[in-house]
């Protein structure tokens, strides 16, 4: 099969280059070159053929790589079984290149996100309404921007593209390559042994986590193209249903270091001034406008083929490319600081510190 990858050579692009070169597969990539130029150098990514430019039209020379391509595939009748656009953020951007390209694919699959829906009182399956936007036209990502562009970019693609579009909409991926570092956190910490701070809800078995894996998305990714699966679909993991203990207990039965969590109430957490999300990855308080959030309905991705690898797999993989990219990280790269989500060492300390004087600890 023949693809073209919008990026290439960020995250999730390298995992999608490498497996489809496995299948023995045609590939070409669209990217600016900056996020990592080296990473498809080598030859096993001589025949991939590299076309740069700027996604955004406006900028340089815009799409005239790209478009001179087109012409070319035009002349010679061929087309690409699928464009992959993993990297669109604004509407306008996303219209010029799926119009570009509509005419010389197959399918245009777009990678969305979860964040179309900004409610998480509400469990989502493909059929739940977006969230929306009062101005269609801003172009400045923030919390309240994200989600309803991505939502946007859906849409342009699909007014491009027609029954062509499809459009994958993946929850937090996380494993090797993650420079976000959200997920990243709780196996290089949990790694290093000794007590963990872990938040825990007023009902934590009714509490969900979900996040997909850098490299089972970029599988189900092709093999919608190789089935030619258009449509949405919500590409999330694991395959069941995880509460946040069972995440964090995988994880350490992943490690040989010896590790005792020190489960802290979520409200005293919160009281402390612990940050959500950020300052402990992947929690979510509990409440009634929480109650939907790691329980997105994924059957249909699992209907058509989405695959998730054990937790064990992708935690100790997680750990193994945090040591081996070291050289690649800022010299101030610190947990819990503008570098990187979670909590430093010595705030972690004074938060056992003070939850253990509280003498609250539960085993």
């Amino acid at each position: 099969m023949r693809i073209l990858i919008l990026g290439g050579t960020g995250f999730l692009g390298p995992h999608l280059v490498d497996q489809a070169l496995d299948k023995g597969w045609e590939v070409a990539t669209f990217n600016r070159g900056k996020t990592d130029p080296k990473r498809l150098a080598g030859e096993r990514y001589a025949k991939v053929r590299q076309l740069k430019g700027d996604r955004d039209p406006k900028k340089g020379e815009g799409l005239k790589s790209l478009e001179e391509l087109v012409a070319e595939m035009k002349r010679d009748g061929t087309r690409f079984d699928a464009v992959i656009d993993n990297s669109s953020y604004f509407p306008r951007v996303t219209k010029a290149s799926a119009e570009l390209l509509a005419p010389v694919c197959h399918m245009y699959q777009l990678v969305s996100t979860i964040s179309v829906w900004m409610d998480n009182s509400v469990a989502p399956d493909e059929s739940t309404p977006v969230a929306t936007i009062e101005d269609e036209t801003v172009e400045q990502i923030t919390g309240l921007t994200y989600g309803p562009l991505k939502a946007l970019c859906e849409k342009a693609a699909e007014a491009a593209c027609g029954a062509k579009a499809c459009v994958v909409r993946p929850g937090l991926i996380v494993g090797p390559g993650d420079d976000s570092c959200r997920f990243t956190y709780w196996p290089v910490r949990i790694a290093r042994g000794g007590k963990v701070l872990a938040p825990r809800a007023p009902k934590p078995d009714e509490v969900r986590v979900q996040y997909i894996d850098v490299r089972d998305l970029a599988a189900f990714q092709l093999k919608l193209v190789e089935d030619g699966h258009a449509g949405t679909f919500i590409a999330n993991g694991p395959e069941g249903p995880m509460t946040m203990e069972e995440m964090l207990a995988g994880i350490k039965a992943a490690v040989s270091t010896p590790v005792e969590f020190a489960w802290a109430d979520e409200q005293w957490l919160l009281e402390q001034q612990v940050q959500p999300w950020m300052g402990l990855p992947l929690w979510i308080p509990q409440g009634p406008d929480t109650v939907g959030a790691g329980r997105a309905n994924i059957a249909k991705a699992l209907a058509h083929g989405l695959r998730c690898r054990p937790l064990a797999d992708t935690a100790r993989d997680t750990i193994a490319d945090f040591e081996a990219t070291k050289a690649d990280r800022p010299a101030d790269f610190a947990w819990g600081t503008g570098r990187a989500p979670g909590i430093t060492e010595a705030r972690e300390a004074e938060l056992l510190a003070a939850w253990s004087q509280r003498g609250a600890a539960k085993p």
